[in-house]
């Protein structure tokens, strides 16, 4: 788990903003023309206030490509071979820099089509301005794929259930909150989560809410598999 955040962090800030590579018609996206599209490992673009990564980060990847519509409509088709290890996070984020005391607001809603097959989970991945920690919120899971840390038991926050684990991969503390339950839509109001972890919990201070990332963290997908974002929307105040 170390190298799955060291990785993609490390290399999404070497890659050049723009490294958007070959553009190109996928056969995956919809059937109404993408307004964006690229299968280029580093593949980034901004769209609505929402920045797309295509983002394969990890040791023996397959290929994959992402298409977008909007900042809020996207979706990614992935052939990754069944080995072990995290093979990309395809994802939305959008930039939030405000402490969390200063956050009247922090919530997002999701609707995602996302296969049956495959192991991968699809997850928020919430950091502060420094990197110094993770935040994960698993709305659904499927195949052999489970969090860093350990367990801390069971949490009800933000208009769901979850089972906490906290760890530690030796850049960054992670708090992973992984739903109890597989869910395909929803509402997840992210702000009390951050107020657990800082007032009840003590497991950070007042920090600044840098990136909200929202994506498909993609362990093997053999054969070829589609991910949609249907609509992703992050929202602060």
């Amino acid at each position: 788990m170390a190298t799955r955040t060291l990785s993609r962090i490390g290399k999404a800030l070497l890659a050049p903003a723009l490294a958007l590579g070959a553009t190109v018609a996928l056969a995956s996206a919809p059937a109404s023309a993408a307004v964006w599209s690229t299968c280029d490992q580093w593949g980034n673009t901004g769209l609505n206030g929402y920045t797309l990564y295509n983002n394969i980060w990890g040791s023996g990847a397959g290929s994959q490509c992402v298409w977008a519509n909007s900042g809020t409509n996207w979706g990614v088709w992935a052939n990754h071979p069944n080995t072990g290890g995290i093979k990309s996070y395809p994802n939305a984020k959008k930039v939030i820099n405000k402490s969390i005391t200063s956050l009247g607001s922090l919530s997002s809603s999701y609707n995602v089509t996302v296969p049956s097959s495959g192991a991968y989970n699809t997850s928020y991945d919430i950091w502060d301005t420094d990197y110094d920690y993770e935040i994960m919120l698993w709305v659904n899971k499927t195949g052999a794929v489970g969090p860093l840390g350990t367990s801390q038991g069971t949490v009800t926050l933000g208009g769901h259930t979850w089972a906490v684990y906290k760890g530690n991969n030796g850049a960054n503390e992670v708090f992973s909150f992984v739903r109890t339950s597989n869910s395909s839509s929803g509402t997840v109001n992210v702000l009390p989560i951050l107020k657990w972890i800082k007032d009840t919990k003590g497991w950070f201070g007042n920090e600044t809410i840098g990136d909200m990332q929202f994506g498909f963290e993609i362990t093997s997908s053999s054969g070829g598999l589609d991910f949609a974002a249907n609509n992703l929307t992050v929202s602060s105040s």
